[in-house]
């Protein structure tokens, strides 16, 4: 069934959540255009393995809320770093870079909600491989 075929509303159980795979990183997906008619509002729950990230990105036309559900997340915006644990949020204006490293012994779960859900261009844009970004937090030796 299409979005366009859905009511306004929804529940949505952790196993109804649309699941996306990524090398030591997962995104459990609430709430996205393709989800929900209409929504302006994108809605995801993300879990990150110890020793891994989401590194510095941005969201060029994008708000975003970071809410930490369990584990320790060191997390940056711009040049700043704070580490945050369960029950902190984050608020970012859009186009602010940023980047979330797990840097505890079980994995992160996080919330993160992002509007609007729809807008020209990228979503999201790299910049972990890029300086100053790359200097300001380099991977560790695996």
């Amino acid at each position: 069934m299409a979005a366009n075929d859905k009511p306004e509303w929804r529940f949505v159980s952790f196993e109804e959540t649309i699941r996306e795979e990524f090398p030591h990183k997962t995104h459990y997906w609430h709430n996205r255009p393709d989800m929900v008619k209409d929504t302006t509002l994108l809605f995801v729950r993300c879990r990150i393995l110890p020793g891994h990230a989401h590194k510095f990105h941005r969201h060029p036309k994008m708000e975003e809320i970071l809410y930490v559900l369990s584990g320790t997340a060191e997390q940056w915006v711009e040049k700043e770093k704070h580490v945050m644990t369960a029950g902190q949020s984050l608020y970012l204006p859009a186009n602010v870079v940023h980047g979330t490293y797990n840097i505890g012994r079980d994995a992160l779960d996080f919330l993160a909600v992002l509007s609007p859900a729809k807008s020209e261009g990228p979503g999201t844009i790299e910049m972990g491989d890029e300086e100053p970004w790359k200097s300001l937090r380099p991977d560790p030796p695996r």
